[in-house]
C-alpha cells in the first residue's frame, strides 16, 4: 500500500493500533532507511530538511546528532524527553496517544543514523495511562519484528524502555532529565561536557523532544525539501501549536512553521472568547516572554519570535483576555518558578522565592511600586547566572509582564 504517513495527527479512534498505523504505511519508511540508506545519509537528510528542537530550545536535530563522537566502544543512547511540564504545553501527549507508532519509527530511524542500540521515553509521571500505551505499543511494535535484534531482517538492533520520571519541572531540562534517568535526583549538570560526548552513564547520548524524533519519518517519507517548504528559511516542517486560554477554540493545530501569532489565535482558533478582546498573548509556554496584542502580527518561528523579544519554545499559546489581571498572571508565573526551582544554584533558588513573596505581598494589598523594580531587579539578577534555562525561564516572562503592563500594575497596587 501507498505509504501516507503526513500528518503528526491522524484521524480514527484507533489510530494508535500498530495494525491502523501500517494501513497507513508506517514502518514503511524504516524499512527503507534501514534496507537502502547508510547512516550518515540519514542524518545528512535531517540537516538539510532544517528540522529545528520542537522542545523549547529550537537547536537544529541533525546538528545535534553529528555532534556524537566517533565509536569508541561505549554505547550510544537515545532520549527521547516526553516530560512535557512546560504550563500551556500538550502537543506531546496528543502524538504520544494518537500516534506512539509514529514516534516508534522516529525512535529506530535516529537511533540508525547514530549507531544507538538502546533508546529510552523518559515520560512525565503524571502521564501514567500515556505511559501504559507507550508501553502497549513497544510491545505491539517488537511482535511485529520492528524492535528487537535484527529488525526486519537487517543486522540493526534496538530495544525501547519507557521510564516514567516523577513530575518535576526540572526534569524537562536535558541533563537534569539524565540524573533522573541515573536514579538520581534531578538537578541539572554543569555543562561541557554535553550530552552527545558525556551524557547518560557518562556515554554519547542523543536527547530530542517527542515531536521533533516524531517528524523523522514524515523527513525520510517525503524528503528533506518537502519539510523545508512547509517551513521557513532555517525553519522547516510543520508545528503543533496548541492553543489555550480565552479563545473560542482551543487545542491542537497541525499548520506551517511560520503562520502568523494572530492568524493561530484568530482564524483558526476562532478569535477571543465572546464579550473578550486580547490583551497579551504567550507565544511559547510560560517561559515566553508574553507579547501585548499590538505585537501579535509575528511569524510563528524561532527566528522571528526572537526577533520580537520572545521564543517559539514549545509552541504553547496561552491567550490572556481583556478581564484578567497582568498580577494574578505575575503571581501565577512566579509561584510555578518558586515552586519547581531545584534549588541547586543561589541566584535561582533565592530570586524565585523572594520574587513570589513580593508578588504575593503586592496581590494581597500591600506593598508599593517600588517593589516592581525590586522584582525587575531580582529577575535580571538571576539570568545567564544559572546551570540550566530555568533561572532565565522565570526571569524572562517576569520582566516582559512588568515592562509591558507597568501602568496597569501600578493601578492595581494603588487601588
Amino acid at each position: 500500500m501507498a505509504s501516507d504517513v503526513t500528518s503528526l495527527l491522524p484521524a480514527g479512534a484507533g489510530s494508535f493500533h500498530i495494525d491502523a498505523y501500517i494501513e497507513r504505511g508506517g514502518y514503511g519508511t524504516a524499512r527503507r532507511v534501514l534496507g537502502s540508506m547508510k547512516p550518515e545519509e540519514v542524518v545528512a537528510e535531517v540537516k538539510k530538511a532544517n528540522l529545528r528542537g520542537r522542545g523549547g530550545a529550537g537547536f537544529p536535530a541533525g546538528m545535534k546528532w553529528s555532534f556524537v563522537p566517533p565509536p569508541d566502544g561505549r554505547p550510544r543512547y537515545l532520549c527521547v524527553n516526553a516530560d512535557e511540564g512546560e504550563p500551556g504545553t500538550f502537543k506531546d501527549r496528543a502524538v504520544m496517544t494518537r500516534n506512539p507508532h509514529l514516534l516508534l519509527e522516529g525512535v529506530i530511524i535516529a537511533s540508525y543514523a547514530v549507531g544507538i542500540h538502546r533508546a529510552f521515553i523518559y515520560i512525565r509521571g503524571e502521564y501514567e495511562a500515556i505511559a501504559r500505551r507507550l508501553e502497549e505499543a513497544v510491545e505491539e511494535a517488537r511482535g511485529k519484528g520492528f524492535l528487537g535484534g535484527a529488525i526486519l531482517g537487517s543486522e540493526f538492533g534496538l530495544d525501547v524502555v519507557v521510564h516514567r520520571g516523577a513530575g518535576a519541572y526540572i526534569c524537562g531540562e536535558e541533563t537534569a532529565l539524565l540524573e533522573s534517568l541515573e536514579g538520581k535526583r534531578g538537578e541539572p549538570r554543569l555543562k561541557p561536557p554535553f550530552p552527545a560526548s558525556v551524557g547518560l552513564f557518562g556515554c554519547p547520548t542523543v536527547i530530542n523532544n517527542v515531536e521533533t524524533i516524531a517528524c523523522v519519518p514524515l523527513i525520510l517519507e517525503r524528503g528533506a525539501a518537502w519539510f523545508l517548504d512547509q517551513g521557513v528559511g532555517k525553519d522547516g516542517g510543520r508545528r503543533l501549536y496548541g492553543v489555550s486560554g480565552a479563545v473560542r477554540k482551543p487545542g491542537l493545530y497541525e499548520l506551517p512553521v511560520g503562520t502568523t501569532l494572530r492568524s493561530i489565535v484568530h482564524d483558526h482558533a476562532g478569535g477571543p472568547a465572546e464579550g473578550l478582546s486580547v490583551k497579551a498573548i504567550i507565544p511559547g509556554g510560560l517561559s515566553a516572554p508574553l507579547l501585548a496584542a499590538s505585537e501579535i502580527d509575528v511569524p510563528m518561528d524561532c527566528d522571528s519570535l526572537s526577533c520580537a523579544g520572545s521564543m517559539l519554545g514549545s509552541a504553547g499559546i496561552i491567550v490572556i483576555g481583556d478581564r484578567t489581571s497582568m498580577l494574578d498572571v505575575l503571581k501565577i508565573v512566579s509561584r510555578f518558578y518558586a515552586h519547581e526551582s531545584c534549588g541547586q544554584c543561589t541566584p535561582c533558588r533565592v530570586g524565585t522565592n523572594w520574587i513570589n513573596k513580593i508578588v504575593t505581598r503586592l496581590a494581597g494589598r500591600g506593598g508599593s511600586p517600588e517593589d516592581l523594580d525590586q522584582i525587575r531587579q531580582l529577575a535580571l539578577a538571576m539570568k545567564g547566572r544559572t546551570l540550566c534555562p530555568l533561572g532565565d525561564a522565570a526571569a524572562q516572562p517576569i520582566v516582559a509582564i512588568v515592562d509591558k503592563f507597568r501602568d496597569e500594575l501600578e493601578g492595581r497596587i494603588a487601588r
